[in-house]
């Protein structure tokens, strides 16, 4: 298993990590097989989503914030029930294919680390699995 560090800078954000993960894929050379993606944190999750466009990440954070919002009618003490949502509402593991020693993934799409209750050092936890 291999561990990558993720330093967010806000409560709540997107963090593009498409070229972390593809170095993961390419350090194993020719490797056939699945990436499979972790997050360990209750508080913050893992998504395929479109890389190309800014406001598309923007749209997300902004439209989760509305959708759960930060003050509601909450009953957990710590004060980020929200974040506890929005990470089972994202979820806490990806499975990216992955040939040649790159992870496949549509023209526009992109692995993003999905902060809600930051700032923080985090990491996400990877492991391969080879095909036959």
């Amino acid at each position: 298993m291999e561990k990558l560090s993720v330093k967010t800078s806000r409560r709540e954000e997107m963090v593009n990590l498409t070229g972390e993960v593809q170095r993961l894929a390419a350090d194993r050379g020719w490797f056939e097989g699945l990436l499979y993606l972790w997050c360990p944190h209750t508080t913050a999750a893992l998504t395929v989503n479109e890389a190309a466009d800014p406001d598309v990440v923007r749209d997300m954070v902004t439209n989760l914030a509305k959708l759960v919002p930060h003050r509601g009618d909450y009953r957990h003490a710590e004060g980020n029930s929200d974040a506890h949502i929005k990470s089972s509402l994202t979820g806490p593991g990806l499975t990216l294919i992955v040939a040649d020693g790159r992870i496949q993934l549509g023209t526009w799409q992109g692995v993003f680390f999905c902060e809600w209750d930051g700032p923080r050092s985090r990491q996400v936890w990877a492991t391969f699995l080879a095909s036959r």
